[in-house]
């Protein structure tokens, strides 16, 4: 991709999240798009507007596998654009950070992953089970687990596949537990951004 850097501008980014449900990916990624000024695209608000075709019976996992189509769509078109892009989604497959490299390679731009990966378990039950309960209703979503033991059935149907090698892309892992303020966070994760890519904040 010197070829993109020679050309004088800057080559897009894609900042990929990744993390479970409750780990404050979402938070982290708002604050990132907003603070770099580049478009956020949520799997979730994909997701979200499939209710009705879930009470119509189409099957959750073939909702799933069409919101994660919207949103590689959509980084696609960004990137044509020559915009850089926050991506967030659990990217809880090796396949879908694989999808992201090809969307990358052929938009001439970088990939980057931004891992939320919470050290403090008791604080991420904590926020689950307040986003659960409406305490939070930004954060509430129909489709996404509300109580920790619906969090643990969906960790073991993962069965492992999250923890997958991200190989040559560059990532910063991020504990949201550790008590540090969002943008402290963020400033960090922008610093890591920028001595892999020619993004400017």
């Amino acid at each position: 991709m010197a070829d993109e850097e020679g050309k004088g501008g800057s080559v897009p980014v894609i900042i990929a999240m990744k993390g479970h449900p409750g780990t404050g990916k979402t938070t982290l990624a708002r604050s990132l798009a907003s603070t770099l000024k580049i478009p956020l695209i949520d799997k979730d608000d994909v997701r979200d507007s499939t209710l009705t075709l879930q009470e119509a019976g189409v099957s959750s996992s073939l909702l799933n596998d069409m919101s994660y189509g919207a949103i590689w769509q959509l980084a696609s078109t960004q990137l044509r654009l020559g915009l850089s892009v926050v991506v967030d989604s659990p990217l809880s497959r090796r396949a879908h950070l694989d999808r992201l490299l090809q969307i990358a390679t052929s938009g001439g731009a970088r990939l980057v992953v931004v891992e939320c990966r919470p050290a403090d378990e008791d604080e991420w039950r904590r926020r689950l089970e307040r986003r659960g309960g409406g305490e939070d209703e930004d954060e509430a979503s129909w489709h996404k687990p509300s109580t920790w033991r619906e969090m643990e059935r969906l960790l073991e149907s993962y069965d492992g596949c999250t923890d997958y090698d991200a190989g040559n892309v560059p990532k910063v892992v991020v504990d949201t537990t550790a008590g540090v303020a969002v943008h402290e966070l963020v400033y960090s994760v922008v610093e890591f951004i920028k001595t892999h890519t020619t993004l400017q904040s």
